[in-house]
């Protein structure tokens, strides 16, 4: 989500919010563990059977939270965007990074989805004629030049390299999630768009869920933990604790703290997978970061 809440943000100089204090730290760390958590939720499920099963956990839910909220229903004009939310930004975004961790490491994917900024610049770039400068360009040049380091990090071959695709399309799935719906903020709650997105993706995901259910007697006990854990802590809950830091702060300011998921990913990925990145892997995300820094502070 990139749009605040009515709620007016504190002004400069004022007392600092102590919710903050709790939110942002919560959603980084979450969001972060989310990356070693589908790599562990692998052990034991398909990407498709996860995705079902994560979201199933957090849909319904979701749903039960619209229905008390009395959350408005999406006006026809708005459909189409509800939809994008939970069947791109949800549904195939999960697919697609799932099958791509399957190959790629937990912290390199973090880095590669943490280019999902400017594929959305781009996207507004043609869609809203907005402008990208020489510097923007050279920002994108020295993302996707560091994504390529990673790869080659990893053991450059046909498998890394259509597995890095795949990250990259959830990545896009993102982008486009976030160029649609960002009208819908001006009309409802963050919290009930999040809901909305998640209900929609786990109907969406449902045709897997039976191979999800089939799959949990085989699996290991820390892959079906796993897949709880994503459904509750980075989806149900760092979701909420998203929406309170966007009601308090603007969406600009908000958005830089989530520059601190790669490297967070990449030291959760350490301590509980064992993953030790690269040389050419950790240069490769420094690159990757950077070149998103540079789009965006252009912006």
């Amino acid at each position: 989500m990139t749009a605040a809440s009515p709620a007016a943000p504190a002004r400069p100089g004022s007392t600092v919010d102590a919710m903050l204090l709790f939110t942002i730290p919560f959603t980084v760390i979450a969001w972060a563990s989310s990356f070693p958590a589908i790599r562990a939720g692998l052990t034991g499920f398909g990407p498709l059977e996860m995705a079902a099963l994560r979201f199933a956990l957090a849909g319904v839910p979701a749903a039960l939270f619209l229905i008390a909220t009395r959350a408005a229903l999406p006006a026809r004009a708005d459909l189409w965007r509800f939809l994008t939310g939970g069947i791109v930004f949800i549904a195939l975004y999960a697919i697609l990074l799932n099958l791509g961790q399957r190959v790629v490491p937990a912290g390199a994917a973090s880095f590669i989805i943490n280019t999902n900024p400017i594929m959305t610049a781009a996207l507004a770039m043609l869609i809203l004629n907005e402008r990208f400068s020489l510097t923007a360009w050279l920002g994108t040049a020295l993302s996707f030049a560091g994504i390529g380091v990673i790869a080659l990090g990893n053991g450059l071959d046909l498998n890394i390299g259509f597995s890095v695709l795949l990250i990259l399309g959830a990545a896009f799935c993102n982008a486009i999630s976030t160029v649609v719906q960002k009208p819908l903020f001006a009309r409802h709650k963050p919290l009930s768009v999040a809901a909305w997105n998640m209900a929609i993706g786990g109907l969406a995901l449902s045709p897997f869920l039976p191979g999800a259910l089939e799959q949990i007697p085989a699996a290991p006990s820390q892959a079906l933990w796993s897949v709880v854990y994503l459904a509750v802590v980075p989806s149900l809950i760092a979701y909420g604790t998203w929406a309170i830091t966007l009601s308090r702060l603007p969406a600009a300011r908000a958005s830089n703290f989530q520059y601190g998921v790669p490297p967070t990913a990449m030291l959760i990925s350490f301590l509980w997978l064992g993953e030790v990145p690269t040389a050419l892997g950790i240069l490769g995300g420094v690159m990757a970061l950077a070149g998103v820094v540079i789009v965006n502070l252009k912006r």
